[in-house]
């Protein structure tokens, strides 16, 4: 049985206004918008400027690139095909999507939706490949991904996978006779009125449009070379983009048990219960604040209070999304470069605790005394499609290699860094990526026993 809501305190915005511009000049974020959603009220706020070289104010209903925030939208949509009868979650994909595969044909036929909406299939997070801008996009990448290795077998752990999402938005094309985009428009956008919400980079120009912020911390970044470098093929795992306010309406249509402000169902109260019910435990519980994972959504024990949401990156742009069913509260932040983590960290948490109680974990920062850990069985090569990880010895302790190879290897240069420990299998890395101090390095072992190391959330499996 669900539990009793409770009424949320009334949201002063003048008070979160006020703290909210200064919590963005302390932290060097050109501009951020937030989004409350309290008692039954979407409450718009903005702050800053979308680009330090013109000087555009942010308003509430400015647009930002939200990142992965786009998978909640996409497994809402196969949700929807679940409650019409055109999907089983627990049917392998093969079997409605022939054209998947992946080189071991035994995984290939083991893979189900449910997997891929959890993160549990096995498939690889670290696969770009730009299959062009044709309505064709997603069916071209999903046949090229048929020569991508999964990460690990399927079933055997939970990680972070956006491969598996560019497929589901294949699948969703395949039975809803759309494109993902369309299908993202008129089966979600439009019955719930989300009119600055879309997916294609030209439709944003209707509106006042964040531009990301690059620098190093401490300091007012300057704008990006680029505004959006993913490929069309990227939208069901990593494109959508939006206002603070309609990612709250979104979330509200899932505090309402799938029902629109007009009265309109578009998704069944099951499929909602579904969604937040927990798939798989989070080993990594830091890098998306996730205790564990549902279908399409990372879920939160902040203290006995249940909080479900995710967060997105995209050319230094970073989304947050967190809902308290308990509570009828939702809370979006929508940010443009700078120290976003720490903005996130302390806005939140005053936030949270006024609005529901809850108490939320401090940012993730490794101890001042870290213990004495034996890093024999953490040494060597972790290996994975596009990805080496190197643990060795270093300085003054265990050391990280995060290199891009193969089909990746002009993403990035290697990320390396000392790595401090907080306990025998997890450890900090200070990569330094998004304003944030530390990055979580987390030892553990899939379900046959092999050795693995997660990093950045993606399960590596030992290689030597």
């Amino acid at each position: 049985m669900a539990a009793p809501q409770i009424t949320a305190p009334r949201f002063d915005v003048d008070r979160w206004q006020a703290r909210l511009d200064e919590l963005r000049a302390a932290h060097h974020v050109p501009a951020a918008t937030l989004a409350v959603l309290a008692g039954g009220t979407v409450h718009e706020l903005a702050s800053g400027v979308l680009h330090r070289g013109t000087g555009v104010p942010a308003t509430p209903g400015s647009v930002f690139l939200a990142g992965s925030l786009a998978k909640a939208y996409t497994a809402t949509l196969v949700m929807q095909l679940v409650d019409a009868g055109e999907l089983d979650l627990d049917a392998p994909v093969v079997g409605v999507l022939p054209e998947f595969g992946t080189p071991d044909p035994e995984a290939t036929g083991k893979i189900t939706i449910r997997q891929l909406l959890s993160h549990t299939g096995g498939v690889t997070n670290d696969f770009q490949y730009d299959s062009g801008r044709g309505d064709d996009c997603l069916a071209k990448y999903v046949a090229a991904a048929r020569e991508v290795a999964p990460a690990c077998p399927p079933g055997t752990a939970f990680s972070y996978g956006s491969l598996g999402y560019a497929v589901l938005g294949r699948l969703i094309e395949v039975r809803t006779g759309q494109t993902w985009d369309r299908a993202l428009k008129d089966r979600l956008f439009s019955p719930l009125g989300l009119e600055h919400s879309m997916t294609l980079p030209e439709e944003a120009l209707r509106f006042r449009a964040a531009m990301g912020h690059i620098g190093g911390p401490g300091q007012d970044p300057e704008p990006a070379p680029a505004w959006d470098l993913m490929p069309r093929s990227a939208g069901p795992y990593g494109r959508v983009i939006v206002s603070a306010g309609d990612v709250a309406r979104f979330a509200k249509m899932h505090l309402d048990g799938g029902v629109a402000e007009d009265g309109t169902r578009v998704l069944s109260a099951a499929s909602v219960a579904a969604m937040q019910r927990r798939e798989v435990d989070s080993p990594d519980k830091w890098t998306m604040s996730a205790d564990a994972w549902g279908l399409g959504w990372t879920l939160h024990d902040w203290n006995g209070v249940f909080g479900f949401g995710h967060d997105g990156s995209a050319v230094s742009q970073h989304s947050y999304l967190r809902v308290i069913p308990q509570t009828g509260v939702a809370i979006v932040l929508l940010t443009n470069g700078g120290d976003v983590a720490r903005l996130y960290t302390d806005l939140f948490a005053e936030l949270l605790a006024e609005l529901t109680g809850a108490r939320t974990p401090a940012p993730f920062a490794p101890p001042a005394n870290p213990p004495e850990v034996d890093l024999a069985p953490l040494l060597g090569s972790y290996r994975r499609a596009g990805v080496i990880t190197t643990i060795s010895r270093g300085d003054t302790g265990a050391r990280i290699r995060y290199e891009f190879v193969d089909g990746l290897k002009d993403v990035s240069p290697p990320l390396e860094a000392e790595l401090v420990p907080l306990s025998p299998t997890v450890f900090a890395a200070p990569f330094n990526l998004g304003g944030e101090t530390y990055s979580p390095v987390v030892f553990s072992t899939l379900v046959d026993g092999t050795p693995c190391v997660y990093v950045f959330m993606r399960a590596t499996p030992k290689a030597a």
